[in-house]
């Protein structure tokens, strides 16, 4: 078997740009509208998804640069608590948090292209899915190529639609600019928009589900990280900052395809074609990077408990085909069942709670293991991680007050993900695994070799 190719940090950082650059910050504008008007309060909404984006970024900086390998949560909670939290932030991320997102994605692709080109959307959602996974089935060059290639192209589009809004003139409209910022950030539409910004950021630890394949991560991981989530906090901002500009609120109030409401007013009715399009190829990129990612959790998982073993097998590329095609399989059907709405809405729970333990495991591994030689150290902690704890834990106990019904859907996500660790326990009795042998393990074990890479960018 050939050893395993190698790639570098500005991969790594595409990985985490095309994650982050989604439907997001094309949509949640409109919501955010419909109960807040002043300008300054609207940007200062998604300043603060972006800090909070890079206070987490800063943070699993440092845990991916002391634990360097593939899996994300699920490798950094079983290290850091115990296999059964790993296993269920895994079981989460199998199960609802890339296959759902990929296929509302590919099924968002499907919608703009039906729109003006009449194709069928489920067909097109289901023929993307399938040429991208076919794509990343080959060698880590050829995903890696690929998914540069495709973040080159969303970036040079996203910044193209930025510098149009900016270069034309402002629209013939006013809007609030006054001081009343300082009575909307207390309205409680300013914590529902908070989450929508929330969604808008998410991805900005894309990185992580494939250190095992970045070469160097402890210098390589936190520069991926943070180059991607800082590049796409700013582009972030212009854009918000760019649709204020152009058009008024009132075409733009709880509509959620905003950016194509902003392209009619700057370029008539084929400009909102055109953005269509454009914004279709973006959730190609975006896609890609689940695709490449996801798996990765699977194959972590899967080498470690014997009921996936399955699931851990690998090509002679190293590629974990068999953990993509599981993937895939699921997202083709909630593609076909269209099911997936409530199931996004349940895992927005669920998932921000193991970004919150694993950005709390920090100061557990920081009195657990010394930092070694090399290990990327977080600026301003603990401040920093307490930031973004506090953030973290009102968008939680906001989303469990108002939105109960899903948060407990979620938690029984958990209850079966929790069944099938303890089934693995029983049916394999005397199968202990790497995580279990890893979870009471000196300071000295959490040491990781990184093979000698033999393919790496720059």
């Amino acid at each position: 078997m050939q050893s395993r190719q190698k790639i570098g940090w500005i991969s790594a950082a595409a990985v985490v740009v095309a994650n982050m650059i989604g439907t997001g910050v094309f949509t949640t504008l409109g919501l955010q509208l419909e109960h807040l008007s002043n300008g300054w309060t609207i940007m200062l909404l998604w300043a603060i998804g972006g800090l909070a984006a890079w206070f987490g970024a800063l943070t699993y900086a440092e845990i991916g640069s002391r634990l360097p390998s593939s899996g994300g949560e699920y490798h950094f909670l079983s290290r850091i608590y115990h296999p059964l939290l790993g296993y269920l932030s895994g079981w989460v991320s199998l199960t609802v948090g890339f296959a759902a997102s990929i296929a509302l994605a590919a099924m968002a692709i499907g919608n703009y292209l039906s729109s003006f080109m009449g194709w069928s959307g489920k067909g097109v959602a289901i023929a993307s899915i399938l040429l991208i996974s076919a794509v990343h089935s080959v060698s880590i060059r050829q995903s890696s190529v690929f998914q540069n290639g495709l973040t080159l192209l969303k970036l040079c589009l996203i910044m193209a639609m930025i510098a149009a809004g900016f270069l034309l003139p402002a629209g013939a409209h006013e809007h609030n600019w006054s001081d009343s910022w300082t009575n909307e950030i207390f309205h409680p539409a300013f914590a529902i928009s908070l989450v929508y910004v929330g969604y808008a950021f998410s991805g900005w630890n894309a990185a992580v589900y494939i250190t095992g394949e970045i070469d160097d991560p402890r210098r390589n991981l936190p520069k991926a990280l943070l180059s991607g989530a800082l590049l796409v906090c700013l582009l972030f901002l212009l854009v918000q900052w760019m649709f204020l500009r152009q058009a008024p609120l009132e075409l733009m109030r709880g509509k959620v395809e905003v950016a194509q409401v902003v392209a009619e007013v700057m370029f008539g009715s084929t400009g909102g074609k055109l953005v269509s399009l454009i914004i279709a190829a973006l959730l190609v990129a975006s896609i890609s990077a689940m695709i490449w990612v996801g798996p990765r959790v699977t194959r972590a998982m899967a080498e470690e408990h014997r009921i996936w073993h399955f699931f851990a097998q690998d090509n002679r590329w190293n590629i974990p085909v068999r953990a993509i095609w599981l993937q895939t399989a699921i997202s083709l059907f909630l593609v076909l069942t269209s099911s997936f709405e409530q199931v996004l809405l349940y895992s927005g729970f669920v998932l921000q709670l193991f970004t919150t333990i694993t950005v709390f495991g920090l100061f557990i591994l920081r009195r657990r293991q010394p930092a070694q030689e090399g290990v990327y150290l977080s600026p301003g902690y603990p401040w920093v991680q307490l930031a973004f704890l506090a953030f973290s834990g009102w968008m939680l106990i906001y989303l469990l007050i108002d939105k109960p019904f899903e948060s407990l859907l979620g938690l029984l996500n958990l209850f079966f993900g929790a069944m099938s660790y303890l089934w693995n326990a029983y049916r394999f009795p005397k199968a202990e695994t790497k995580g279990e042998a890893d979870s009471s393990a000196t300071p000295e074990s959490y040491k990781t070799i990184v093979p000698t890479s033999s393919s790496t960018e720059s």
